[in-house]
């Protein structure tokens, strides 16, 4: 499997207009890491994404995230592993990934707007469209899965 180009290198300006999105959703969205990790793998499920499957299960394991959960995401409504934040972060994911689908339900909606205040639902959303282009610059390339290692920890940074 060989990339189709490297977005980074072809595109400098473009890819940090990406990254400092990433970085605000990262650094100052106000959202838990275990939960952002959440969202970033199940739309990256979603969107059929390797590249991003590989990277989020490493940061979400890397975070602290255990296996059982990881396996059970792409069938969070059938299992009892989530909190109720979690899963209205997840079904929030899911109707924002699947816009086209459904034009993200009320029902949903209000149940995101009784988990998260609406700078964290902007900041979630936010944190969707990222994921959804990462996605689509990864799948668009041929990223290849299996090399992204997560950076250390800052907890063992210190170490």
């Amino acid at each position: 499997m060989k990339s189709r180009l490297e977005p980074q290198k072809t595109s400098p300006a473009a890819y940090n207009a990406m990254l400092n999105l990433e970085m605000f959703i990262r650094k100052s969205s106000k959202l838990e890491p275990s939960l952002l990790e959440l969202v970033k793998m199940r739309a990256s499920q979603i969107n059929g994404c390797a590249y991003c499957i590989d990277m989020h299960s490493k940061d979400a394991r890397a975070e602290g995230e255990t296996e059982q959960r990881l396996y059970a995401l792409s069938a969070w409504r059938e299992t009892p592993f989530f909190t109720d934040r979690e899963q209205a972060a997840l079904a929030w994911t899911e109707a924002v990934t699947l816009v086209a689908e459904g034009h993200v339900p009320d029902e949903t909606y209000e149940e995101a707007r009784q988990r998260f205040s609406d700078e964290e639902l902007v900041n979630l959303t936010l944190a969707l469209i990222t994921i959804n282009g990462w996605n689509r610059i990864a799948i668009a390339f041929r990223m290849v899965p299996g090399e992204y290692q997560p950076a250390p920890r800052k907890a063992e940074e210190g170490k």
